[in-house]
């Protein structure tokens, strides 16, 4: 498991539009919430991140055989040692359940190769390959299903220990052989017949093809239909994505989605010599990112690291029964809960929501005491501690169309302390999106608020993708609708839903609508390159906006940008590539007046358009590696603009991209039956793409835009 940067924005999603389309087994994941991740091993348990009487520092010490370059048989050999004497299934199942936890998920088999369960395929296990001579995988298994926990598990996609395995790398991030495949194969068909319902089953790292995460995805759907696949299986097959190591997202992800924590950032495994602080300030660092992820829609997979004995840290374990008992009075706010309902975030804290009630989470004292809800317009009934269910006497007042409560002056907090209020509304919680658009006339990627998922081929590539688009809005006036697209979304089928309703529309063409600009003014200025720079698709190294090329980029310790006076349009151009890195072009507009310009782009793993400093485009290409091309409507300022195109690679060795001038300038107007009341009243909007081939891919239909007729 490796740690990975995520850009944060915040925004709003349509959550009954979401919950109509998943299905059971998913809901019930979701509502799950909390869960607890166990990573056990014989071997690296036993050493307890020390080597040869030193600690090993680098890394995380379940992975203490490649950080510590331990020869293989030397590794092996310490699984003779591993007796845990301590190790009680039910007693980890009785913890996880006092610690307020929904399911346990632990490490069948980690990067080591080592399996904590009975296999066939290899004697490298705990029951072959230990004096200990018993299946623990399955003794948890069994444990949850007595206490009435749901059960999950860990399986590494890498192996060290499997003969035909790709090497080790610094990485994780390795092609997996056809011979490992079929291994692979092998063992997760195991471990989906013989251990019972499972909840869901964790992959990890690899760089699988497609068609081998298809295969293991299959299986898993095949013999455990209500089992949950998570998204680091790769290639977008996953049925839930997975964020980076201990990464808290400050946006809201329309697909199902889980946080995997550790209760120390160092480590998952155990390490005899970890630091452990305060367990108060442990459990409330912990407890916070719980009621974050819960309240951006997500699941919370809290780890401990069992000691080679199987006994848990006495510090893990307290800084888990304190949260527990936290959920034991606050677990309503929590279980089966749904994100923050407004589309902004609070500097007091964190929202969840249930039918009727909104639960605010108070992580620090607000200020002067007062709460403001913008947009409300529900009547608050009463406003109570969900602790002790004791009424708050709150002083409600409304303005401007916000909702304002203002505390008691004795209402204070006390250290560490996390209070949630509990604010019944009379009816359902109603409430007016602050980034409303009123008057609207035109939905489209500028003004719309983008719904996110987690996508990628393998960890190195997974990126922030954009799976469709919502806007909430008034019309002055009733207005029909029509859909304005290009040649890069003809053709596609997407899903539309007004207000509660969906249809599925086919993209067929419509009526041709020349755009009214001249691309003969525009005066295409020299390019210049960046770079290549390590990077993942996202994110820039530097601002992309009034960029001077003669002075260097992305800061002074590196070189101007490089002109290219060979570099043409609508020619191809070779970057050079490697794998994970980003190289950048740069090349200025001059505009006679504001217009908008279709202009085409090719580009090989990823790509990003900035237009003078605003993103306009970002995806990754789906299949590894080719190129892949498309068109992109520019709005250009009159005077001079800056295109910035980043261009990433992620398994090339050269990139062949391309800025193209000579793209037809016309649109498609396609007129809908369906209409805008024009009352004043807000309407809601979202558009997805229908059947698409995973929920986290990216829509790429950045040219679509809705407009209302009132014609």
């Amino acid at each position: 498991m490796k740690k990975i940067f995520v850009v944060l924005l915040g925004l709003i999603i349509t959550a009954q539009f979401v919950q109509a389309q998943e299905p059971v087994a998913q809901t019930e994941w979701k509502n799950q919430k909390y869960s607890m991740f166990i990573h056990w091993g014989a071997i690296y348990s036993t050493l307890g991140g020390v080597w040869e009487g030193k600690p090993v520092t680098k890394g995380y010490s379940e992975q203490i055989q490649a950080h510590a370059g331990i020869y293989s048989d030397t590794y092996g050999d310490i699984a003779k040692q591993f007796h845990p004497e301590h190790w009680n299934a039910d007693s980890i199942v009785l913890l996880a359940k006092a610690a307020g936890m929904k399911s346990v998920v632990m490490t069948s088999k980690h990067h080591d190769g080592f399996c904590m369960f009975h296999t066939a395929y290899t004697d490298y296990n705990v029951v072959d390959a230990t004096p200990f001579k018993r299946d623990v995988l399955k003794e948890l298994s069994d444990a949850c299903r007595r206490h009435g926990l749901k059960f999950g598990m860990y399986f590494s996609l890498i192996d060290w220990h499997f003969p035909q395995a790709y090497p080790i790398s610094s990485s994780n991030s390795d092609p997996i052989t056809p011979e490992h495949h079929e291994f692979n194969k092998k063992q997760v068909t195991e471990l989906m017949t013989n251990y019972g319902p499972v909840s869901e089953i964790w992959f990890d790292m690899g760089s699988l093809t497609a068609q081998q995460s298809r295969d293991l995805a299959d299986i898993v759907h095949r013999l455990q239909p209500g089992c949950m696949v998570s998204g680091r299986l790769g290639n977008d097959a996953g049925d839930f994505c997975v964020m980076g190591d201990n990464q808290y997202p400050d946006y809201k992800i329309a697909s199902a989605w889980q946080t995997p924590a550790s209760v120390y950032d160092e480590t998952w495994g155990y390490r005899s010599w970890q630091e452990h602080g305060k367990a108060e300030d442990k459990a409330h660092e912990k407890l916070e990112g719980l009621i974050k992820v819960v309240s951006r829609g997500g699941n919370y997979l809290l780890n401990i690291g069992p000691r080679g004995d199987g006994s848990v840290v006495d510090f893990e374990k307290e800084v888990l029964l304190l949260n527990g008992a936290w959920l034991k009075l606050n677990g309503e706010a929590i279980y089966s809960a749904s994100a923050n309902p407004f589309d902004t975030t609070f500097a007091w804290g964190e929202v969840t929501t249930k039918p009727g009630k909104l639960y605010l989470h108070l992580l620090q004292q607000p200020e002067h005491g007062t709460i403001i809800l913008p947009g409300l317009n529900s009547k608050i009934s009463q406003v109570t501690l969900l602790s002790n269910g004791k009424k708050v006497p709150v002083k409600i007042s409304s303005k401007d169309g916000n909702t304002q409560l203002q505390l008691p002056a004795d209402f204070k907090l006390a250290d560490k302390d996390i209070a949630v209020l509990a604010v019944a509304c009379k009816g359902a919680v109603d409430i007016t999106p602050v980034h409303l658009l009123r008057h609207a006339t035109r939905l489209n990627r500028d003004n719309a608020t983008p719904l996110f998922s987690f996508s990628g081929i393998d960890y190195e590539s997974y990126y922030r993708s954009e799976v469709g688009e919502q806007w909430a809005f008034t019309t002055q006036h009733p207005a029909a609708l029509q859909l304005v697209y290009s040649d890069a979304e003809k053709g596609k089928r997407i899903l539309l839903t007004l207000n509660g309703s969906t249809k599925e529309i086919l993209l067929d063409g419509g009526v041709t609508s020349p755009l009214k600009n001249d691309p003969a003014s525009l005066q295409w200025g020299p390019m210049y390159s960046a770079g290549p720079f390590w990077s993942g698709i996202d994110g820039t190294h530097g601002s992309v906006k009034d960029i001077d090329p003669s002075k260097p980029w992305p800061n002074n310790d590196n070189a101007a940008w490089t002109l290219h006076s060979d570099w043409k349009n609508d020619a191809p151009i070779a970057l050079t590539a490697d794998k994970s890195v980003a190289g950048y072009i740069l090349q200025e507009i001059t505009a006679p007046k504001a217009g908008d310009y279709l202009v085409g782009f090719n580009s090989g793993d990823g790509i990003a358009v900035y237009l003078n400093g605003e993103e306009q485009l970002l995806h990754n290409n789906p299949e590894r590696g080719g190129t892949q091309s498309e068109v992109l409507l520019l709005s250009l300022k009159e005077g001079k603009n800056q295109l910035v195109a980043k261009f990433y690679s992620r398994f090339a060795k050269q990139a062949v991209v391309g800025i193209n001038r000579n793209v037809p300038q016309v649109l498609y107007v396609q007129q809908l039956p369906d209409r805008v009341s024009g009352s004043g009243k807000v309407e809601h909007c979202v558009i997805r793409q229908a059947n698409p081939v995973s929920v986290h891919r990216n829509l790429r239909m950045p040219n679509l835009a809705v407009v209302l007729d009132s014609k």
